[in-house]
This record gives C-alpha cells, sequence and structure tokens, in this order.
C-alpha cells in the first residue's frame, strides 16, 4: 500500500498499514537504549556542564520506553486477538505465529548468553539456572527462586509472554464489554498491588508481572476503544488528552501522599503517559499531519526493534570487555565524553547486528509466519 492510499481514508484509525506505531516503537527502543547507554553513570567533578546534566536527566527517564512497548503490545495483541476471535484454530494460529516472531531470536541470544563467558569472551555470567528459567519465561522473577537476574533485559519479554499465555483465553471466553472491564480492573488493582509492594519493602514497578500488567491493560482497552462506536479520531484525541490528564493528577497527588503510594502512582503516571502517546500518534497517524508520525528513521529503528532490544545490553557488555582488555584508555568509566563514545560505537554495532538478523535469521521465520494467514 502506497502512502497515499493508506491516508485516503483519511477518519479510519484502524487500517491495513499503520505506519506510526513503528514510528513509536522505533522510540520506544531508542529510549531503552538510551538509558542502558548512562545507566550506570555517575558524574564526577564539580563543574558539569548545564547541557549535560540536562542530557543526563533525559536518559535515565529512557526506561519509560518499556511501558511503552507494554501499552502497544497490549494493543496490538489485543486487537489480533478480536479480529481473529471467531477464525478456525483460534488458538493454535495465535501461538504459532508468536512462537515463529519470537521465540527464534529469543532462544538464540539466550544460547549466546550461556556459551560467550564459557569460552571467555566476556565476563558476563550467565547461570544455567537463569537460562533454564528464561526459556520458560520466567527470567522477570528469577530472584524467587534464588537465581540472580543475569540480563535484565528479559524481564519485560517475560512479562509480555504472560500475557500472550493469558489473554487469548480471555478474549475467547469474554464479551467485548466484558473484556474491558476485566482491563479496567487491572488497571484499578495495579497501584494498590505497587503500593503494598513498596510498603513491605518492594519493588514499585516490576519487575513482576503481577505489577507490570496496567500498561498491557490499558493498551488492550485501547484496541477495544477503537472497534466500537465511539472509534472516531475527534475521541481519539480527547482520550489521549484524557489519559495525559490522569497522569498529570496522578504526578500532582504524589507530592502529599505518604511514599509507598507516591512511588506506585508515578507508575501509573508513566502507563498513562505511554496511553496517551499511543492515542495521539493513531490520531496524528490518521490525519493531515501523518508525516509527523511517519519518521524514515524512527520507524526503521521499530523495524528492527525486537532483535535490538534483546542484544543491546550485550553488546554494551562486550564493548565494556574489550575496551578494558585492548584499548584501557577507551573504557568508558566515568568519563561523559568515553560513555558518549561507548554510546555511539554500541548503537553502531548493535543496529548492524539487528538489521542483519532481521533481514535473514528473523526473516527466515517470518516467512513461514506469514504463511499461517493464508
Amino acid at each position: 500500500m502506497s502512502k497515499a492510499e493508506g491516508h485516503s481514508g483519511i477518519d479510519r484509525i484502524l487500517r491495513p498499514v499503520m505506519p506510526e506505531l513503528d514510528t513509536v516503537r522505533g522510540a520506544a527502543i531508542l529510549m531503552v537504549f538510551l538509558f542502558h547507554g548512562f545507566e550506570d553513570f555517575t558524574p564526577t567533578g564539580p563543574n558539569i556542564p548545564a547541557w549535560e546534566r540536562l542530557f543526563l536527566s533525559a536518559t535515565s527517564l529512557g526506561w519509560i520506553g518499556v511501558n511503552l512497548f507494554f501499552v502497544l503490545s497490549g494493543f496490538l495483541i489485543n486487537g489480533i486477538l478480536l479480529d481473529s476471535a471467531n477464525r478456525p484454530q483460534h488458538y493454535s494460529r495465535f501461538y504459532s505465529r508468536r512462537a515463529l516472531r519470537i521465540l527464534p531470536a529469543y532462544y538464540l541470544l539466550i544460547a549466546v548468553l550461556v556459551l560467550l563467558p564459557r569460552i571467555g569472551f566476556t565476563r558476563l555470567h550467565t547461570s544455567w539456572a537463569f537460562a533454564g528459567l528464561s526459556a520458560i519465561y520466567l527470567s522477570n522473577i528469577t530472584p524467587l527462586f534464588g537465581v540472580p537476574r543475569d540480563y535484565a533485559p528479559l524481564w519485560s519479554l517475560a512479562v509480555e509472554e504472560h500475557f500472550y499465555l493469558v489473554w487469548p483465553g480471555a478474549v475467547k471466553v469474554l464479551t467485548r464489554r466484558g473484556l474491558a472491564i476485566t482491563a479496567a480492573l487491572i488497571c484499578a488493582c495495579e497501584p494498590v498491588l505497587r503500593a503494598l509492594a513498596v510498603a513491605r519493602g518492594g519493588l514499585w514497578w516490576g519487575p513482576y508481572t503481577w505489577l507490570s500488567a496496567d500498561g498491557l491493560a490499558l493498551g488492550a482497552l485501547l484496541a477495544i476503544f477503537v472497534r466500537s462506536r465511539w472509534s472516531l479520531r475527534k475521541n481519539l484525541l480527547m482520550l489521549s488528552s484524557l489519559a495525559a490528564f490522569v497522569a498529570a493528577a496522578a504526578l500532582a497527588v504524589t507530592v502529599a501522599v505518604p511514599r509507598f503510594l507516591a512511588v506506585s502512582l508515578r507508575a501509573t503516571c508513566v502507563n498513562y503517559v505511554a496511553l496517551s502517546v499511543l492515542a495521539l500518534a493513531l490520531w496524528l497517524g490518521t490525519g493531515p499531519h501523518w508525516k509527523f508520525v511517519n519518521l524514515r528513521i524512527l520507524s526503521f529503528y521499530g523495524f528492527i526493534s525486537y532483535g535490538l532490544y534483546l542484544i543491546h545490553a550485550l553488546i554494551f557488555h562486550l564493548y565494556n570487555d574489550v575496551s578494558v582488555k585492548f584499548a584501557p584508555s577507551l573504557y568508558a568509566g566515568h568519563d561523559f565524553g568515553k560513555c558518549l563514545l561507548r554510546l555511539v560505537v554500541t548503537l553502531i554495532i548493535a543496529t548492524a547486528v539487528a538489521s542483519i538478523s532481521r533481514a535473514t535469521f528473523e526473516e527466515f521465520f517470518l516467512r513461514m509466519k506469514d504463511k499461517k494467514s493464508l
């Protein structure tokens, strides 16, 4: 479909091709990449330039990209399930297509994580226990089994996989009204569960699935909304504005409540910001200003986002190991300039690897996935 054809029905929110979603996906992965690039960096010295402080403040918020991924996944997966609920082999078709998209690259990464340290190629340690739990998508709860979380990016993939396991059954059993009520209840319960976790000394935003499900639920609600009789562009803009208002209200409340509530509400705020961004992208993508959410560079990174998310932390580790061993003067440490150099070099390498993976290894399995739609 050409761009002109894709925008000929300007008021249609749902279209066969929605390029703005790749733009959102690309923005999300680059946010996560920037966050991990400066995650462990602590500036030294008394006189830090204002632009450097501003840059570090911006990158420190890059973890929000994961929440954006959650809302986007909830929107896409619930949409796929709703549109195919009455088709034959509903479950087998969905799971076989998901498996072909996700599992090959995922299991290849786990194999690489196990192999590399055992041949002395990297100091990044991946235990057999962590690899085994990750293989069955329990990487986000390994501490409950006394197993360190050796490769952090896998936690969010485990959360999404748990959603894939549960939500198809809900779509099959419940009406759309029932689905909407279920998703709304998840959104209402999650802040309470997070607050209880923080009050007991736990984590505020995850990585446990039962503390991170409201982003996926919000995306599912958006998928239901755009398939309802209220699915008009003006209503979509109102929804985006309402989500932004809820986020701002939640943030404002945090200054007047105990810490355990404030921490939980901040996570709620982030999820509603992600919902607002996605709804706004859909609104822009179906209107006369669609070019603002059809940015080639972000679409490209959206296209390779899965592979890039899988490998980016590994590439950072490899850069550190190689620089320590062969070029100590380039080791990032707490030097801002060297950290910036590491970011650029790692981005180039990770982009190349993810692009090759997407065009060859992943594409091989995606062709099988396409046959499932025939």
